[in-house]
């Protein structure tokens, strides 16, 4: 298991039960079909993995909250491979935080 993976079924365990895809129209809640705005996404977290053995493999999971109530979250590419409709999507997304650690 990667660290990709742990840390989806923790965000899954946290209640981020939801996955989403970008697509041209919009952010799309798979098991819903419901398609967000960026207006309508808030990014309380993301964090970013890079491949043991390949640095081109290199992914990012966005955790996801929208304005009604849905939570899960996004897996792309990092860098060279990332999805352009993802990527677009993320810069109009006024909402993004990243989390860190206080020790």
């Amino acid at each position: 298991m990667t660290d990709l993976d742990k840390c989806q079924k923790k965000m899954v365990e946290k209640g981020y039960s939801h996955q989403f895809q970008a697509t041209e129209e919009g952010l799309k809640d798979v098991q819903t079909g419901d398609v967000y705005k960026p207006a309508d996404v808030e990014v309380p977290n993301f964090f970013r993995f890079e491949g043991i053995s390949d640095p081109d493999d290199m992914s990012i999971l966005y955790v996801i909250q929208t304005t009604d109530g849905h939570k899960g979250t996004l897996v792309d590419a990092y860098g060279l491979y990332a999805d352009p409709i993802v990527a677009e999507f993320m810069l109009e997304v006024d909402n993004i935080h990243k989390k860190v650690n206080k020790q």
